[in-house]
């Protein structure tokens, strides 16, 4: 969160609140977190959001995944079993391919999957991670999706998917619970999308 900073900030458990008055001391906080392993996250307060957020960008190369909050015709929400952790199916968006394209081809490829229909878009989540040796910022684009929950899923091995699960609603607390922070908004995004009007 970027702005002015106030006279008083209620943070989160393990949260920090920092002002920062160059944007070029971003990195620095950067750090300050990524050193710190019981820190959960930073908010940061600066003049110039436009600005901040440049300099921030500027120390990532720049990777768009995209990926699906799928939907079957129960109400239950697809999920993925990677590397010790609770995930939603996404990957990285290929040269001249557009971002719902890649949504749904990731989709499929990652759970075996086919027929499966986009819907509305959702979010995006941003989180940095480090491959050979770089700092990388990725921008993921959400989509909800509907798929026929009657197929036989598959988990895509190679891509190191131990299973995939459709979740009922015990599940998705359970997703909530030991996925990935970042999925939060795109779990909170898809109930609100599947919320029974009524």
């Amino acid at each position: 969160m970027f702005g002015e900073l106030p006279n008083f900030i209620d943070t989160p458990a393990n949260w920090l609140a920092m002002r920062m008055d160059d944007a070029e001391e971003l990195a620095a906080i950067a750090r300050n977190l990524a050193q710190r392993p019981g820190l959960a996250g930073i908010f940061v307060f600066h003049h110039d959001v436009e600005a901040a957020w440049n300099a921030f960008k500027a120390g990532y190369k720049l990777v768009h995944a995209a990926g699906g909050a799928v939907s079957d015709e129960q109400g239950r929400l697809l999920a993925i079993h990677r590397l010790g952790m609770w995930d939603l199916p996404k990957g990285k968006v290929e040269k001249d391919e557009s971002i719902e394209a890649a949504a749904l081809r990731e989709v499929e490829e990652e759970c075996g999957l086919i027929g499966v229909e986009l819907q509305e878009p959702l979010c995006e989540t941003w989180h940095t991670y480090e491959r050979n040796g770089r700092q990388h910022l990725k921008c993921t684009h959400w989509f909800h999706m509907r798929a026929d929950g009657e197929q036989a899923l598959v988990p895509q091995k190679e891509e190191d998917i131990q299973e995939a699960r459709w979740m009922d609603a015990e599940g998705v607390l359970l997703l909530k619970r030991e996925g990935w922070p970042s999925l939060l908004p795109v779990v909170n995004a898809w109930e609100a999308a599947t919320r029974d009007p009524a």
